[in-house]
């Protein structure tokens, strides 16, 4: 088990470009500039200190993470070994192939290894680059292999601080997106300080390098200040086809370096759609922006050999059935609001439908069923039916698939986050329903227009998405714990874009009748000032000690482990066991092993399962003869996972194999009625009395307090 020990040492402001008149022009001190000249130069002067403080925060969050990677672990004085047993669970099955390319005699051969490739399972032949989104991994290293820094960089530290540069681009992206939408590079600046203050709940990057997500999650943010950028009003056509290259280029690597990129995307579609079937955003800029999704999405599953998963996604049936609906509903915006309401009932059920009836088709056609196990999770999750599926309720017992715990949000709020978040979500939401109701009602009132006016303004098409978007990304994180960081990372941008925007104030003010144009300039800056200050004030010592906190990796049963694979077992030995150790067992000893962390796959979820009857009550002809079918030659006992503690009785592994077997599960407490008695005993448990029927097919060859290895008998 890895534990961590102990070390023991040996202001300005730019305009927007669609701020209101009134606003132009002025300087925090409140100062009108004389002409046009003035104005343009403190516009750029604030550009040039905006622009500064953008990379210089970025630059500061990638040394940061990685000085806390450091500090955790003493990475630069740990062994090779215990830095790789480190990269933990399936972290540690993707760098292992880029261990695997930089090792290779070639590049070529690297890669030929990658697409026929035999010991990420054994008895089958898989190719990695289609089933695993593992492109990144071949990029860094055949980078790595031609320039000249072999000398001076070690590759795993190549790696790690291309993850932790890529923060940098990470906390810009955010930075801008908070920008674009205030009008000031202060909110960007305030984002970014979240972020930061925030990073138990924002990113897991420092010790969950080589994580999907990780690698992913930058481009997402660069696509939406992308996104944020193309929906503003009076863009230039040169200006629109430079945005919409950019969200290309940013969908598309964002689609390359993550596989649940499909699930995130038609989130993001979802809120294009609402805020389209309201009016809220331009009907161009939303089409070109489904089209964006499918040819990204597509472009990454020709790069992944057809990956017929993503030919399966939701996310292509949803933006094929929303541009064939609206081809078919023209006048879908026009007519008053009855018959407005109609229309779009209408066109969300005929949507709904050509949703269903062609991700059925493509399924039945490809045979798909490499994402069931997410759809029968999703299933049991939210009540529609109990489930003894193994696969389901491996996530359902998994604490980082359940809800969000309480305590995220009063951590949340120590920053003042949440509770700015909560203000600014509550006005955009009010003004997005009024704006919505008038835009079905199709109102040409005067009266009307006036007094909606100040929610009209708070709600221009860049606001109105980042609006749904957050709050889209919300429920997804409530449901999911493991999602949190998709939300909290652009509820940053979105609390301090409220903090620092004109149209909130102005919207706030008039409220309760103190409006005045100073007064809102005043507010929008001196606030995010206040709370800038408290932050430091609050979290900047805290910060200081925890980088000076000194650890060191401790973990020597792994390591004892690891080294005696390498030491006394055959480069062709295959290894059955836990996913999380195998993977491990992968990146350390480069042994074969029977399954592995990559759960994307019907074949290998069945497999798993198998394999896992180690620690069911089965008897050992049973085990032997499952494990003798994935080739096994040395399996893998762990007494963490056969007497485990850190699940309640139901969701410990034994007890999910148990009831999925329809055994009674051990331990006091109620079963299911139709459960039976097993006539065996655990086998992780008696498999450790050497009894004779035990010996005859598998004998102990190393043993520590974790972990214990068996060889199998070839009989014949």
């Amino acid at each position: 088990m890895t534990t961590i020990r102990q070390r023991r040492v040996g202001k300005g402001t730019e305009a927007a470009e669609d701020q209101p008149s009134e606003e132009k022009n002025v300087k925090p001190d409140g100062k009108i500039l004389s002409d046009d000249t003035g104005g343009k130069l403190w516009n750029i002067l604030s550009v040039t200190i905006g622009g500064i403080v953008a990379i210089s925060l970025g630059l500061l969050t990638s040394v940061y993470v990685a000085t806390l990677h450091e500090n955790d672990l003493w990475f630069s004085n740990i062994k090779e070994v215990e830095r790789e047993i480190s990269f933990r669970t399936e972290c540690g099955l993707y760098y292992s192939y880029y261990k695997e390319m930089i090792q290779a005699a070639s590049i070529q051969q690297g890669l030929h290894g990658l697409v026929y490739d035999n010991k990420t399972e054994s008895v089958r032949t898989i190719n990695i680059l289609e089933r695993m989104n593992v492109y990144q991994e071949v990029f860094l290293s055949i980078l790595y292999r031609i320039l000249p820094i072999q000398q001076y960089l070690e590759p795993v530290y190549f790696y790690i601080y291309t993850l932790f540069g890529l923060q940098a681009v990470y906390v810009i992206a955010l930075y801008v997106t908070s920008w674009l939408l205030s009008g000031t590079w202060l909110s960007g600046l305030l984002a970014a300080c979240w972020y930061i203050t925030n990073r138990i709940d924002t990113t897991r990057v420092e010790f969950t390098i080589p994580l999907r997500e990780n690698w992913a999650l930058p481009f997402f943010a660069v696509q939406i200040a992308a996104i944020t950028y193309l929906l503003r009003t009076h863009l230039q056509p040169v200006q629109e086809r430079l945005t919409l290259m950019v969200v290309f280029i940013a969908t598309f690597l964002f689609s390359l370096t993550w596989q649940f990129n499909q699930f995130m995307m038609l989130i993001q579609a979802l809120a294009l759609f609402i805020l389209d079937c309201f009016d809220m955003l331009p009907t161009v800029k939303v089409m070109w922006l489904y089209i964006i999704q499918i040819s990204g999405l597509l472009l990454v599953c020709v790069l992944q050999f057809f990956n017929s998963m993503i030919l399966g996604s939701l996310l292509l049936s949803f933006n094929a059935s929303v541009l064939i609906a609206r081809t078919i509903q023209k006048n879908l915006k026009k007519g008053g609001l009855v018959n407005r309401l109609g229309k779009l009932i209408l066109h969300v059920l005929l949507v709904l439908c050509l949703t269903l009836l062609i991700n059925k088709f493509i399924k039945k056609i490809l045979n798909l069923e490499s994402d069931e196990h997410i759809f029968k999770f999703l299933k049991a999750k939210f009540g529609f039916g109990a489930t003894r599926d193994f696969d389901a309720n491996l996530y359902l017992c998994e604490e980082a698939f359940g809800l969000l715990p309480l305590n995220t949000f009063s951590r949340l709020s120590d920053t003042l986050l949440f509770y700015v978040y909560l203000f600014v979500l509550f006005l955009m939401t009010v003004a997005a329903i009024i704006v919505a109701f008038w835009n079905l009602s199709g109102s040409n009132q005067v009266q009307f227009m006036e007094k909606m006016e100040e929610c009209t303004i708070t709600l221009k098409p860049d606001a109105a998405y980042n609006l749904i978007h957050t709050v889209l990304f919300g429920c997804l994180a409530l449901s999911t714990m493991r999602m949190k960081y998709l939300w909290t990372s652009h509820m940053c941008v979105f609390a301090s874009f409220g903090l620092c925007s004109t149209e909130i104030w102005k919207l706030t003010l008039r409220c309760i009748h103190l409006y005045t144009s100073r007064r809102v300039h005043v507010i929008k800056y001196s606030i995010p000032i206040i709370t800038l200050l408290y932050i430091s004030y609050k979290f900047w010592p805290g910060i200081m000690d925890e980088l000076s906190e000194l650890r060191e990796f401790y973990d020597p049963d792994t390591v004892e482990l690891m080294n005696w694979i390498k030491s006394n077992t055959p480069n062709t030995a295959v290894f059955a066991g836990s996913m999380q150790l195998l993977a491990g067992v992968k990146l350390c000893t480069g042994r074969t092993l029977t399954n592995h962390p990559h759960y994307e796959d019907k074949n290998l979820r069945e497999r798993t399962k198998q394999i896992y009857q180690i620690y069911a009550k089965r008897s050992p002809e049973d085990v032997y003869r499952i494990l003798r079918s994935f080739g096994t030659d040395y399996v893998i006992l762990e007494d963490s996972i056969c007497y485990e503690r850190r699940h309640s009785r139901g969701c410990r592994l034994r007890d999910l194999l148990d009831i999925a077997n329809g055994h009674i599960m051990d331990g006091l407490g109620e079963n299911e009625p139709d459960l039976k008695p097993s006539l065996y005993p655990r086998f992780c448990e008696e498999i450790k009395k050497n009894l004779p029927s035990y010996t005859v097919h598998f004998t102990r060859v190393f043993q520590n307090k974790t972990f214990h290895v068996y060889k199998l008998a070839k009989h014949k």
